[in-house]
């Protein structure tokens, strides 16, 4: 079988290929650059508790000393503070660890955390040094081929897999099974493929500033609304200071619509007023690290997929207006996408779970602009009336908070209740504090060689995880419960299924009843919670969630175990040539 071949060398693609990697699907990456990637410190991005542990799930690295986790978050209006969040460890947040949340959240907790759990901090990290974690990573990885100066200019399908012409100083055909876009806002493959991207531009444009300087709020993050030495602007100013590693923060001022020009003397300007005002007194030293402008765009592709060519991040989506971040849902583009080729490159297409991907990650993009959108009016302008109302600025500051905070509509992870994979109302299912089709949270479980990790570590490997809510088996050896109770006839209807699963026993999960039986996705999304053990039901379910029943093959990932690695890189070898 052919490789799959990925356009494009940025996170997502770069994310992609590992993703694929790790359930021995070979790639090939397309990299139109030389293969790095210049340091810019004014160019970061923000990634939430589910995407900082995807990307250190694939690097095997943990990546708090390449950026930083904030140690809270403020927002500010004027002078009076609105709201203050302090952060806990991503590890002791998803245990459910009570904190002070400051005012009550006014636009609610995503669905997946109880409303009294500290929030994990998220992690903020310059995009060149996580690119290079990826790149790294891709360079151990003997299932992944990258070829630099690789500028895609045609594609070709045909029943049995994609054909992909790169221009440079020798052309070169690629042969692949599938191809996916993450070649950006100006995507090739979106254009060959004559997709539509409709949606609006420049939405909202930040001056951007990277700079080392002692400020009031070590290790925290701030929204300052309404600064008191600033009136002009959209609603008379907004600018956000993140921290990163030493000592460096990223500032961001709104500007005014338009396309007016930010010179170098603006934006000393605005640091040198913005740095007195916050230390009340004269500007502090400081060093102006780098600068930009910082433009959001909101477009949607029509299809994100077209036969055996699919897009993902920028080439499939535009976001990241009122302190969101796109790259987090680029990110679960290709964690969504990762899990469903590779069942298609082991044991051939399953149209239904292939479709699948468009039909969740469009449907959660879509209403995540749609929430932005309507938003957008209300905090930057041209609300009418609706402006002056008493209690509007608080309400309209929440809003502001969701996008920041990654809650409510405008900022939380989607979930696919709706989606094609979710299964229909069960007899033995059961409520917990999780709902279908959204993200699980990360508890401590025990593994089938008796080992303690993360729930979230085990994701990603090619299987569905079945998830046993035990108490008490925590505090004694697996030898002594994996053979008794309800174990024995839990591992029979786990080899019993479809497609290959790995069992975990979990001491508690929030909402749960004991012996309530989780089944997980590859991608860390619930398929449906049983009270017991119920192999009808739970079969019924995890073929639902493949798109209906799975073929099998010799030497590939199925219901008995994983194909071997030398069998899934016979097809990285021969990946260009001539047609």
């Amino acid at each position: 079988m052919d490789p799959v071949i990925i356009v494009g060398a940025g996170p997502v693609g770069l994310a992609l290929a590992l993703a694929l990697a790790r359930q021995e699907v070979p790639s090939v990456v397309l990299d139109e650059g030389p293969g790095k990637d210049e340091p810019r410190l004014a160019r970061t991005v923000v990634l939430r508790e589910d995407t900082a542990a995807l990307m250190e799930r694939l690097t095997g690295t943990p990546l708090t000393g390449a950026g930083a986790r904030w140690a809270g978050w403020r927002a500010m209006r004027r002078k009076q503070v609105m709201r203050e969040v302090t952060f806990d460890s991503p590890a002791g947040a998803c245990e459910g660890a009570a904190g002070s949340m400051g005012a009550p959240d006014p636009g609610g907790a995503t669905a997946a955390a109880p409303a009294t759990a500290t929030p994990a901090a998220p992690l903020h990290i310059a995009q060149h040094v996580l690119t290079g974690a990826l790149r790294a990573a891709l360079a151990a990885e003997p299932l992944v081929e990258v070829a630099v100066d690789s500028r895609l200019d045609a594609i070709e399908q045909e029943p049995s897999g994609v054909t992909a012409h790169t221009r440079g100083p020798k052309g070169t055909w690629w042969r692949g099974s599938y191809l996916v876009g993450c070649d950006g806002t100006r995507s090739t493959v979106r254009k060959l493929q004559d997709i539509r991207f409709p949606g609006r531009t420049a939405v909202e444009r930040h001056a951007v500033a990277a700079l080392r300087a002692e400020l009031p709020w070590d290790g925290q993050a701030l929204l300052h609304r309404m600064p008191p030495w600033r009136t002009s602007g959209p609603s008379g100013g907004e600018v956000t200071a993140r921290p990163l590693p030493d000592g460096v923060w990223r500032l961001d001022w709104l500007l005014p619509p338009g396309k007016d020009l930010v010179t170098p003397e603006m934006l000393v300007s605005h640091v040198r007023e913005t740095l007195a005002g916050w230390t009340d007194g004269p500007t502090p030293s400081y060093e102006l690290l780098d600068t930009g402008v910082h433009t959001v765009h909101h477009r949607l592709a029509r299809r994100w997929r077209v036969g055996r060519v699919f897009l993902a991040g920028d080439a499939a989506h535009c976001l990241g207006a009122l302190g969101t971040h796109g790259l987090d849902e680029g990110l679960r583009d290709a964690d969504n996408l990762a899990w469903k080729l590779a069942p298609a490159w082991h044991h051939g297409p399953c149209e239904a779970l292939l479709d699948s991907y468009q039909a969740e990650r469009r449907a959660v993009v879509a209403a995540r602009l749609r929430a932005a959108d309507q938003a957008l009016p209300l905090l930057r302008g041209g609300a009418g009336l609706r402006a002056y109302v008493p209690g509007t600025a608080r309400g309209n500051d929440a809003l502001l908070v969701d996008g920041h905070l990654g809650h409510g509509a405008i900022g939380a992870p989607g979930a696919y209740a709706d989606s094609p994979l979710t299964p229909q109302q069960l007899e033995g299912e059961t409520p917990v504090d999780t709902q279908r089709g959204a993200q699980v949270m990360d508890v401590r479980v025990t593994a089938e060689d008796g080992s303690f990790v993360r729930l979230r570590d085990r994701l990603g490997r090619a299987a569905l995880l079945v998830v046993l809510i035990a108490p008490g088996t925590g505090v004694w050896e697996r030898k002594h419960w994996a053979t008794a109770g309800i174990m024995p006839r839990l591992a029979a209807a786990v080899t019993a299924l479809p497609y290959r699963a790995e069992l975990l026993v979990a001491e508690s999960y929030p909402g749960a009843a004991a012996h309530t039986v989780l089944l997980v996705r590859p991608d860390g999304h619930l398929v449906t919670a049983l009270s017991g053990v119920r192999p009808a039901d739970l079969y019924t379910a995890a073929e639902t969630a493949l798109g209906g029943p799975v073929k099998t093959g010799a030497g590939s990932p199925g219901a008995t175990g994983v194909g071997s690695t030398a069998e899934a890189g016979a097809g990285a070898g021969a990946t260009a040539g001539s047609r």
